[in-house]
């Protein structure tokens, strides 16, 4: 038995098929044409801290379109992850590419450019200028790789932050005193409060923190994301992400000192993972690649629809 449902949203995407979007984003067609195959109509193409030329290229290639005859999951935006992150949280962002929060840093960022989404440290000197500057461009400012307090984090909110980057990742954990990011996304109003992405890949995160979550959050604030890299596809081994080398092995990506860097696994894994997990329906599920991002970023449901298996395999008719 299958179900016919809503073609995914990933709203957070490395790479894929060999291909590493902050190293190469003149590829990103070529990316986004490797997605259908895992049920992703859609997805936000996300360059981690780098070589400012890796940006300007990003939104380069965004802009000029996709080449003649070619078919894929639509770009939505890009995602900048970086480089106005906390050094001390920073996981596989290269040190020497992180920048102190400026508004001439984010000059030409804006939605009607390209820019979708940006990743800020809010307790960095300057950042909540920015987040207020960036939200006025229409781009939806994350809060992550951040060692911000609850206290910081409820200012980047009020600044117009909406959202957290892989909670549970490149933060500190939920103290009873200092409830941190993760508090902020645990505690916010069940309506109005911040959507909160979620690698559910079986790596980044333990199942108790997922069911702890997804009893927090609902379908509605919980953001199913990938983080997938350019070892989506590939077999173990060496692989690369930005400038750094890596290793894929057993479905996870890290550096050599053992730094997980992203994920070797689709969304679509994701899904079957956190219902396993949770123990959510199949729509519930969905709705957290499909509805949740589609809210967050603005836009419409997407017509496009895939068939799943009972097991959350796509089937292709």
């Amino acid at each position: 038995m299958s179900t016919v449902v809503s073609g995914l949203v990933d709203a957070q995407v490395n790479g894929a098929a060999g291909i590493d979007l902050t190293a190469e984003p003149h590829r990103l067609w070529e990316v986004a044409a490797a997605l259908p195959a895992y049920g992703v109509v859609a997805f936000v193409p996300t360059v981690i801290s780098s070589d400012p030329a890796a940006r300007d290229q990003a939104l380069v290639t965004l802009a000029a379109g996709p080449p003649a005859g070619w078919s894929g999951a639509e770009p939505l935006g890009l995602h900048f992850e970086g480089p106005m992150i906390a050094p001390t949280r920073r996981g596989a962002h290269p040190e020497r590419w992180l920048r102190a929060p400026a508004l001439d840093l984010v000059d030409g960022w804006s939605r009607e450019a390209g820019v979708a989404i940006a990743t800020i440290a809010p307790e960095l000197p300057g950042a909540l200028e920015v987040i207020e500057r960036l939200t006025d461009r229409g781009v939806v400012v994350s809060v992550g790789h951040t060692a911000a307090s609850g206290a910081e984090v409820a200012a980047a909110l009020e600044a117009g932050a909406r959202c957290l980057t892989h909670i549970g990742n490149a933060m500190p954990p939920l103290r009873a005193r200092e409830p941190g990011p993760v508090g902020a996304a645990f505690g916010g109003d069940p309506v109005t409060g911040p959507v909160a992405g979620l690698i559910v890949d079986g790596h980044h995160l333990d199942p108790l923190f997922v069911r702890t979550a997804w009893r927090a959050l609902g379908p509605d604030r919980f953001l199913s994301v990938s983080d997938t890299t350019a070892g989506l596809g590939l077999p173990d081994g060496p692989a690369r992400l930005g400038d750094q080398d890596v290793v894929v092995a057993d479905g996870t990506v890290r550096l050599a000192d053992g730094t997980l860097a992203g994920s070797a696994a689709s969304l679509l894994d994701c899904l079957r993972i956190l219902v396993a997990q949770t123990g959510c329906t199949l729509g519930e599920a969905v709705a957290t690649a499909t509805t949740t991002p589609l809210g967050l970023l603005g836009r419409p449901p997407r017509e496009e629809r895939i068939r799943l298996s009972e097991d959350l395999r796509l089937e292709v008719d």
